[in-house]
């Protein structure tokens, strides 16, 4: 009887580690495909989106992870593939520096007009 016990211990130990690694897992899934953009939406994450593409894409970022990549070989497999448009978050570089820098030139020349008006008032 004491066999058994020590057998259910460990039978539920190794459950609970199990599922603590598929949460860890699905985890991983979830953020990378929250940074990524659905090809077929376009107004939504992979994450967010059940078309049939961010579902493939899921299940690939899942079998990526398997293999053993982390979340930047992810990330530059996906670029190299499908662009660097499919990620959200995109790296600064001589092709998105303007999406970087023109935010920052409206702030400030918007800033400029408006102490303009203040002060002539």
């Amino acid at each position: 009887m004491k066999k058994i016990k020590i057998l259910f211990k460990l039978l539920i130990i190794f459950l609970f580690f199990q599922n603590y690694s598929l949460a860890e897992i699905s985890q991983d899934v979830d953020k990378i495909s929250k940074n990524l953009r659905c090809l077929i939406c376009q107004g939504q994450s992979v994450y967010d989106s059940q078309s049939d593409f961010a579902l493939s894409m899921k299940i690939l970022i899942q079998n990526k992870i398997d293999e053993g990549k982390n979340e930047e070989q992810i990330y530059d497999f996906l670029k190299t593939k499908y662009g660097d448009w499919i990620v959200y978050d995109p790296e600064i570089s001589k092709n998105t520096v303007l999406l970087w820098v023109l935010p920052l030139i409206l702030f400030v020349f918007g800033g400029i007009l408006i102490l303009r008006k203040v002060s002539i008032k």
